[in-house]
């Protein structure tokens, strides 16, 4: 451990990074924020995004399925990752004119091509060491596998920092990350812990997917494609028919299960694409409600890219009829900053050696400190 993080264990305080690039693909997201002593948001100095480039987008998209030579694929994507999040890095830090000599630590999720925690194993794609030594900061990277190893879902992890953040004394509110995959955080009036958090399901991969193939659009802007098309009853009947949707919590999914395989498998040949489009949003919309339902949430928060879509938040506001639905920048932190933000928080956690999962959520045996540390070069700018 090498300089600001050596000198701030006790009683951890100061500024952290926090990046990632979800299930979605697209890009990467990094905030240069500060806690205080107890871990409480501080403020935030910079936030960046980096377009995921073309290249890198398609070989990472590869990797989610079985594929030759994928061993040698994942080093270079992994390398290539580290590149781009350090690209980012240096974005932020150019920002806020901070030398990074400054920061304790940054925490990186990497892209998951891989989660199976029934077999005990997640991948998310990064390479750790690299980043450190391109960032010239402590690098907390693999934040996952300690949670699988106590027996836990290793996702989501967020939950936790959600509880942070966005607690309140008035109100059982839901907060929604709908990033390729959704999310839901359930936290009670007063409590410090979350009472609850899971994966609903798809939240923009198959949307992504589908718009991709017959449009050549990486997403739907604003949702106008799906917003265009009419929901077919029968498809989403067949859709929500997945065993996933009725599992009981604990429990998470990715692009394991929902991908376009997935979507091919539903008989989609005399729909026209977009009434398929409409039904795609349709079912990301009724699985986020129903969680939020069945939670008897007060009031219903939404980050991730999801939150930029008109016709998702329209339709998500529609399904939970009476509960007022927003954003998180109304309870104080921007949707597309929420995921990263809480990746630097759970930097700050390891390297205070705090514990960053819930087993409420996660269904661990107990609470872990999460994530390997890879210490930077001592020669610090």
């Amino acid at each position: 451990m090498t300089g600001a993080a050596a000198g701030e264990c006790a009683g951890l305080s100061g500024l952290f990074i926090g990046l990632m690039s979800g299930t979605s693909i697209d890009a990467v997201d990094g905030v240069l924020v500060r806690f205080d002593e107890s871990g409480v948001l501080a403020g935030t100095l910079a936030a960046a995004s980096l377009a995921m480039p073309v290249e890198l987008r398609r070989l990472l998209t590869d990797l989610q399925q079985p594929g030759a030579d994928e061993l040698a694929r994942a080093a270079l994507a992994g390398n290539r990752l580290a590149d781009l999040y350090a690209q980012c890095v240096q974005a932020l830090l150019a920002q806020a004119a901070v030398p990074s000599s400054e920061v304790v630590a940054l925490g990186a999720h990497g892209q998951t091509v891989r989660h199976d925690p029934a077999q005990g194993f997640t991948i998310q794609l990064l390479n750790g060491a690299r980043l450190a030594e391109a960032s010239c900061i402590d690098t907390v990277a693999d934040l996952r596998s300690a949670d699988i190893a106590a027996g836990g879902q290793g996702a989501p992890l967020v939950p936790t920092f959600h509880a942070r953040v966005f607690g309140s004394a008035s109100a059982r509110r839901a907060i929604v990350n709908i990033g390729g995959i959704a999310n839901v955080t359930v936290l009670e009036r007063g409590s410090a812990a979350p009472a609850l958090g899971f994966d609903t399901g798809p939240g923009n991969t198959l949307m992504d997917a589908w718009c991709e193939r017959h449009r050549g659009e990486t997403f739907d802007r604003d949702g106008a494609w799906a917003a265009a098309g009419r929901v077919d009853q029968a498809l989403l009947g067949r859709m929500l028919a997945e065993p996933y949707f009725s599992l009981p919590a604990p429990k998470s999914t990715g692009r394991d299960l929902f991908n376009p395989t997935w979507l091919d498998r539903l008989a989609l040949d005399r729909i026209a694409p977009v009434d398929v489009q409409a039904t795609l949003l349709e079912l990301t919309a009724r699985t986020i409600a129903r969680a939020c339902t069945e939670a008897a949430a007060d009031e219903v928060h939404v980050c991730g890219g999801g939150a930029a879509n008109g016709a998702l938040m329209r339709r998500l506001a529609a399904c939970v009829a009476g509960i007022p639905v927003g954003t998180t920048a109304a309870i104080g932190l921007a949707p597309q900053a929420v995921e990263a933000t809480a990746f630097a928080w759970l930097a700050r956690q390891r390297v205070a050696r705090e514990p960053g999962n819930h087993p409420a959520v996660t269904g661990a045996s107990g609470l872990r400190v999460l994530g390997a540390l890879h210490a930077a070069p001592r020669v610090r700018t």
